[in-house]
């Protein structure tokens, strides 16, 4: 192979790159996010320097339904999401992600550092709730529920109006912030970087609140946990057009 054929390249194996290059378009992309109110000391440590919790001691529980992701198949993700600052500028920061898919996770860890690792999150319907279920290593690590389709956010069934969706657009497209460390050949770390992202092209097909619950076990493995559900804020579920974008690095740690 030369060596031009080799620098075009998405990604390794050479023989089948595990992802191809993007940016990355998703259909139908269905988000079940519970806001929870955690430990203020719990969220300092598990937020890097040089960002800062933004104060409000709110943790997100985020289950992701993708049917359909170009260049990365048919997955369900799974993770924990704190809103953080960057200077004045409010960010979330992604601090634990569980997938069952391999293609994102080694595209994800490799150009965005999104903290990815093998689990099986499902996100189901029963009756009129909404679940969201995280298993990792055969052990249910959260249980999050949600009263289905409980409050149309883009319908005003009293008045029979259509609701404007800039409080979920606003959210997608607020800036995302993932800590990317990448081992040198001697193990030493050849990248240390918070990486920042804004998901664009969005269409909000469909939104909608409720009241629910969430349950967090511990696991030395898949700490979610170490984050505790003190009160639940409620839930959000909606379904989503998105391209996901290349990153840019927001701060080095390896350069002065």
């Amino acid at each position: 192979m030369k060596i031009a054929d080799i620098l075009e390249q998405a990604s390794m194996p050479i023989a089948s790159p595990a992802y191809p290059k993007g940016p990355y378009r998703f259909i139908d992309r269905e988000f079940f996010v519970v806001s929870y109110e955690s430990d203020p000391d719990a969220i300092r440590e598990a937020v890097p320097e040089p960002l800062e919790p933004d104060g409000s001691n709110t943790v997100m529980f985020e289950v992701i339904r993708m049917p359909d992701s170009a260049g990365f198949g048919d997955y369900t993700e799974s993770g924990i999401v704190i809103p953080a600052k960057f200077g004045d500028h409010p960010v979330n920061f992604t601090q634990q992600m569980f997938l069952d898919d391999t293609p994102p996770i080694f595209g994800g860890r490799e150009i965005w550092g999104f903290p990815k690792k093998l689990g099986h999150p499902e996100l189901s319907i029963s009756g009129a709730t909404l679940t969201g279920h995280l298993v990792f290593d055969d052990v249910t690590i959260a249980i999050a529920t949600m009263g289905y389709k409980y409050q149309h956010l883009l319908y005003d069934v009293e008045h029979g109006t259509q609701c404007h969706p800039d409080a979920i657009l606003k959210k997608l497209q607020k800036t995302q912030v993932n800590l990317k460390l990448i081992p040198d050949v001697d193990g030493s770390l050849a990248i240390a970087q918070l990486v920042a992202y804004e998901a664009s092209d969005v269409t909000v097909k469909g939104a909608w609140s409720g009241p629910a619950s969430l349950q967090l076990f511990h696991h030395a493995n898949a700490p979610v946990a170490e984050l505790p559900m003190l009160k639940s804020l409620g839930g959000v579920h909606f379904i989503t057009d998105l391209t996901l974008p290349y990153g840019r690095v927001m701060h080095d740690y390896l350069k002065p």
